[in-house]
């Protein structure tokens, strides 16, 4: 049963790197539109934070499912000011990336408390 919630946990994460890997063009693009430098390099690194985060939370090799968790966490915090910056734009569109932001903000939470729980137990 445990395993099944670390796998919703990160459905998110490993549903994207596995779409990623298989239509990498289209996560380049998605680099390049938010003006990052480096957009292949940046996309295969998006795709590996995604699916190396999320199998280290699910399989807990080595006891590192906290790893995956924190990473997870620090990658979802960080999309906020890359990808959806909602200080940037004006209405509509404003009210509706700070909601993906504070979405973002409640994922990143709930990671950290995963991983709290994951490293003490």
């Amino acid at each position: 049963m445990f395993v099944i919630l670390k796998i919703m946990l990160t459905t998110l994460f490993w549903s994207a790197g596995i779409f990623g890997m298989f239509n990498f063009q289209q996560v380049v693009k998605e680099v390049q539109a938010i003006n990052l430098p480096f957009p292949a390099l940046l996309a295969a690194a998006t795709i590996a934070v995604q699916l190396g985060g999320s199998a280290l939370i699910i399989t807990n090799a080595g006891n590192t499912a906290w790893i995956g968790a924190v990473g997870l966490a620090i990658f979802t915090l960080l999309t906020i000011p890359f990808g959806h910056a909602f200080w940037r734009f004006s209405e509509p569109q404003r009210t509706a990336e700070l909601h993906i932001a504070l979405e973002h903000i409640t994922v990143a939470g709930g990671l950290l408390l995963a991983a709290w729980w994951l490293k003490s137990a």
